[in-house]
């Protein structure tokens, strides 16, 4: 066989279902691979798509929703090399797969241990019901690269959220990897969206957004690479609307982590009416 020059791959953002490049043109070398750099536009362009696929994902059953993380699970699970290759190998990989298992168990739970009747003193049925916040975006831990992108987007998805995550910019491929097994594992488009570069230049747009309604900055404050400084200016974007800021560990598999992403809605009906 002849000598020839590999294919090189050039890994592009996850918008939409789809993988463009950025709207810039920029492209970084980051681990030896060509990486697109995201701008403010393709933050924009994100929010869109995921705010266009809330309804869907929010009024799809908790079964269906625990069924897809589920799928998600198995492709992981079939390109376990591929995800090795670009994270700290296979252990984290299997701990990846077993937290979305975790979480997709979670789904069709919700309702009893989150929500529940509530004991009034009156002639009423009281009720609490969990439901979705909405758009949620996330600065993802920088390490570890799958696992702590796995935890922050796990349990707002079993919540009926959709995300615009910013991939890890030390470790971003293990991020472009993951989007490959979303787009074939039933996750409707836009539910999920992933930006690779810099989130320095990316995460105060997220922030600010007005059609973001929480922004989850675990991975400003968590190490290596955490800047309370940064984290501080991102809440203060946050404030414009209100929207919810939530943090977590970057590798943590708690229920409170599914809780804090949801608005708990009270109704009331008079009995014998």
């Amino acid at each position: 066989m002849t000598d020839r020059l590999p294919v090189m791959k050039t890994y592009k953002l996850f918008i939409g279902g789809a993988f463009p490049r950025s709207e810039s043109g920029r492209v970084v070398e980051v681990e030896g691979a060509n990486v697109a750099l995201a701008s403010r536009k393709d933050v924009r362009d994100a929010v869109k798509a995921a705010r266009g696929a809330f309804p869907g994902w929010a009024k799809a059953t908790a079964y269906n929703r625990g069924q897809v993380l589920y799928r998600l699970a198995e492709l992981m699970e079939a390109r376990a090399g591929d995800l090795a290759a670009t994270c700290s190998g296979p252990d984290e990989v299997a701990r990846a797969v077993d937290r979305v298992v975790w979480y997709a168990g979670w789904t069709d739970k919700l309702a009893q241990v989150v929500g529940g009747a509530n004991p009034v003193a009156g002639p009423y049925f009281d009720f609490t019901v969990p439901e979705p916040t909405g758009v949620v975006g996330i600065v993802a831990p920088a390490e570890p690269a799958l696992l702590g992108l796995i935890s922050r987007l796990a349990p707002a998805l079993a919540g009926g959220n959709v995300v615009v995550a910013l991939a890890s910019q030390l470790h971003p491929l293990a991020a472009v990897e993951l989007a490959e097994c979303i787009a074939t594992a039933d996750v409707p488009a836009g539910v999920v969206n992933i930006l690779t570069g810099d989130p320095a230049e990316t995460a105060p747009w997220l922030a600010s957004h007005m059609d973001v309604n929480a922004i989850d900055i675990s991975g400003a404050v968590a190490a290596p690479g955490g800047d309370p400084a940064f984290a501080t200016a991102l809440e203060r974007a946050a404030a414009d609307n209100v929207k919810r800021v939530v943090r977590g560990p970057a590798d943590g598999q708690r229920l409170a982590d599914v809780e804090q992403l949801l608005e708990l809605k009270t109704v009331w009906h008079p009995i014998g009416v």
